[in-house]
């Protein structure tokens, strides 16, 4: 079991140990899940890098990278909030 102390700005430490298990790396989101009266600590993952590939059966040629997904989300989103501007 491992312990962490929670400072006055309510923040605490990860232990490196449960870093190493869950695969936590600096930068890498978390969220807590209530279970009854404990919390639970998960690691929220790339929303791009886990989707990539879910819709490879519909795909011609090869395969984009991340950070082609990366960048045709981002643009997609741009274009949104222009669209969504010009109305």
């Amino acid at each position: 079991m491992a312990s962490s102390l929670v400072t006055r700005k309510g923040q605490v430490t990860i232990p490196i140990e449960i870093r190493r298990q869950l695969n936590i790396r600096e930068g890498d989101r978390v969220r807590f899940i209530r279970d009854g009266d404990e919390i639970r600590i998960a690691p929220v993952g790339d929303v791009v890098a886990q989707t990539a590939g879910a819709f490879a059966k519909y795909r011609q040629g090869p395969a984009p990278t991340i950070e082609e997904l990366k960048e045709a989300v981002a643009q997609a989103i741009a274009d949104d909030v222009v669209e969504r501007m010009s109305r």
